[in-house]
């Protein structure tokens, strides 16, 4: 018995699938009230990391003058790396807002499905789902 034709494009809700390949730009399963809460989560991220930014730049300035500027290495290559880690959140945070902007926000840059809600509520500045993200950890 030969297999009934099965067609190689299929709609899926995340785009269509061709030749094993998802295509077309999904839209994001978010309702208006997760949007709401994530929108105030990516704020609240904004002005946190903000404030982080400013208190390590005054808190730079004070160690730095009342040690006349003998300040250990290890000491401000901590406080360099931890300012370019906020900044670096801080951009990520700022991109999501675009994203949600410009109705682009909840969808995979990778593999376009939309990311799961959940994982939002956790990292609401998220790129990609929770299995692309898990791939491209692996290849580091």
């Amino acid at each position: 018995m030969s297999r009934p034709y099965r067609p190689s494009s299929v709609s899926r809700p995340w785009g269509e699938v061709v030749n094993n390949q998802v295509t077309g730009v999904p839209k994001p399963a978010l309702s208006v009230e997760d949007l709401a809460a994530l929108r105030e989560l990516l704020h609240e991220q904004r002005s946190f990391r903000r404030e982080q930014l400013r208190q390590m730049t005054a808190a730079s300035r004070t160690c730095v003058d009342a040690s006349r500027g003998q300040w250990s290495s290890s000491r401000a290559e901590v406080r360099v790396r931890l300012a370019a880690s906020a900044r670096m959140v801080l951009a990520d945070v700022e991109a999501a807002l675009e994203r949600m902007a410009q109705g682009r926000y909840g969808v995979c840059h990778l593999c376009r499905r939309p990311i799961a809600c959940e994982r939002l509520m956790i990292v609401p500045q998220a790129r990609y789902c929770s299995r692309c993200q898990q791939v491209r950890e692996a290849g580091r």
